[in-house]
């Protein structure tokens, strides 16, 4: 394909500590898919299409026979309206599970030189509902499929994940388990910035959040959302894969 207009778009839509830039990676790897990192855009016309690939131009360039451009959306404050930007898009929903995902974005902004609002469990947790709940509700009025699967797969089942996103994406080859570090890897704002992402394949060994504390009735209110987002999220789903 040429330079610009022609490629489609993958968007992921999740959360924070969801595996999301080790997915990034995975799939900025492949041949047909340009794009790795958050992007901090809201997607509400045709006009912000144009600003992902300038944004992603500005420090990477196109693969030359690429297909798609990824972008993932995190935060409520950047929302995706599909039926504002055509039909050549491809959608991935995923969720993790409520403990290790607050614990461990409690963790990351614990060790922030300044003090910072996620660094409190409790406003973690609120973070995390707030957001599945906004998940939900796109599923509910999505004009476009989408395909969930449970974040934990990238780690925890490769395997059984790859080849069914390779598929659901229609890639001519699979994605692998292996992939590059690119020009903007580690950095701040744009993903995971501990060592982990630099280590170019999937790392299966568990990270221990025991030290970190958080209130058992936020966790059993954030456990209950979890279960009545996700079976909402997959009830809408075009396809899924749970672990």
């Amino acid at each position: 394909m040429g330079a610009r207009g022609d490629l489609e778009r993958i968007f992921l839509l999740s959360h924070m500590r969801a595996y999301t830039s080790l997915a990034g990676h995975i799939l900025g790897s492949h041949p047909q898919i340009n794009g790795y990192y958050e992007m901090h855009i809201s997607y509400e016309d045709t006009a912000a299409l144009d600003r992902q690939l300038a944004v992603f131009q500005e420090s990477d360039a196109l693969k030359p026979s690429s297909r798609y451009l990824f972008d993932k959306l995190l935060h409520n404050d950047y929302v995706l309206k599909p039926e504002r930007l055509g039909p050549d898009m491809k959608i991935l929903v995923s969720l993790a599970q409520p403990e290790h995902t607050i614990k461990s974005i409690v963790n990351l902004f614990s060790q922030k030189q300044v003090d910072d609002l996620y660094a409190s469990p409790v406003e973690a947790a609120s973070y995390y509902m707030e957001r599945l709940e906004a998940l939900a509700d796109f599923s509910r009025t999505a004009s476009q499929p989408y395909y969930y699967f449970d974040a934990e797969l990238w780690q925890r089942a490769p395997e059984q994940l790859l080849p069914r996103l390779s598929n659901w994406l229609e890639l001519d080859s699979s994605l692998s388990e292996n992939y590059q570090v690119f020009s903007q890897t580690g950095k701040a704002r744009k993903g995971d910035s501990s060592s982990r992402i630099h280590g170019g394949s999937i790392d299966r060994t568990p990270v221990d959040y025991s030290h970190v504390s958080v209130p058992e009735e936020v966790l059993d209110k954030a456990r209950e959302v979890y279960r009545e987002c996700r079976r909402r999220i997959i009830e809408k789903a075009a396809d899924s894969l749970t672990y």
